[in-house]
């Protein structure tokens, strides 16, 4: 499996506009792949990717429900959240980056090194520092905090901008962007609301982590104009 990144011609406006005129042409991926142990509920989950010089959009679409949000600081676990995440890896062995955002726009971001499967978790190589993560600029469709939980249909968007410079400062100078491929997966979870579910766009192995960067999937920056 791959994602093709189309280069936008023009930046998108980090207004939530599913088909706004930057996105119209991008490859929509879905997360289809949901762990055994999540409960009857699936959502549906989509998300689509753009590039220019700048760096890296990101918008993810949810149709969901049983929606909570409680975690409102920088680097909370919003994993507990409604949440999505994007994990990705520039550089073959270099360790990985881990975009995790509650449906309130509130951000969690490590750099990470490869782990042990056999020990698993996660190996920390930096927890990245405020300065860098306030550089990604995240629009949100649903208000900071969400409580008590939404029992009702919702769908919900996260649409983020991530500079080259923030993947710079912890990979080294990226080059020509248009041909590279990076590798990537990408993850919806919901820990502690009444519906816990965790689904992935790369499927996993079972009773493992998102955190297994060896099952990522590649993830293409086409040229622009291609």
């Amino acid at each position: 499996m791959q994602y093709s990144i189309k280069h936008a011609a023009t930046p998108p406006a980090l207004a939530g506009k599913w088909d706004d005129a930057p996105w119209q042409g991008a490859e929509t991926g879905s997360l289809a792949n949901f762990f055994e142990r999540s409960s009857s509920h699936r959502p549906k989950v989509e998300f689509r990717l753009l590039w220019d010089r700048a760096g890296l959009y990101v918008f993810f679409r949810v149709e969901d429900r049983y929606v909570r949000c409680l975690r409102t600081d920088y680097q909370n676990q919003v994993c507990k959240d409604s949440c999505v995440e994007f994990f990705v890896e520039p550089k073959p062995g270099a360790g990985y980056l881990n975009f995790e955002v509650n449906c309130g726009g509130n951000l969690l971001l490590y750099f990470l090194d490869y782990p042990d499967p056999a020990k698993g978790g996660i190996k920390m190589k930096e927890v990245v520092p405020r300065s860098l993560g306030e550089t990604v600029k995240i629009y949100h469709s649903m208000p900071k905090v969400v409580y008590p939980e939404l029992d009702f249909d919702v769908t919900w968007k996260i649409e983020y901008f991530a500079p080259f410079s923030l993947f710079e400062h912890y990979f080294g100078p990226l080059g020509e962007i248009g041909g590279q491929t990076w590798r990537a997966n990408f993850y919806k979870c919901a820990d502690e609301s009444s519906h816990p579910h965790w689904a992935t766009w790369a499927p996993l192995p079972p009773k493992v982590s998102f955190h297994v960067p060896q099952h990522f999937a590649p993830i293409k920056f086409l040229p622009a104009g291609a």
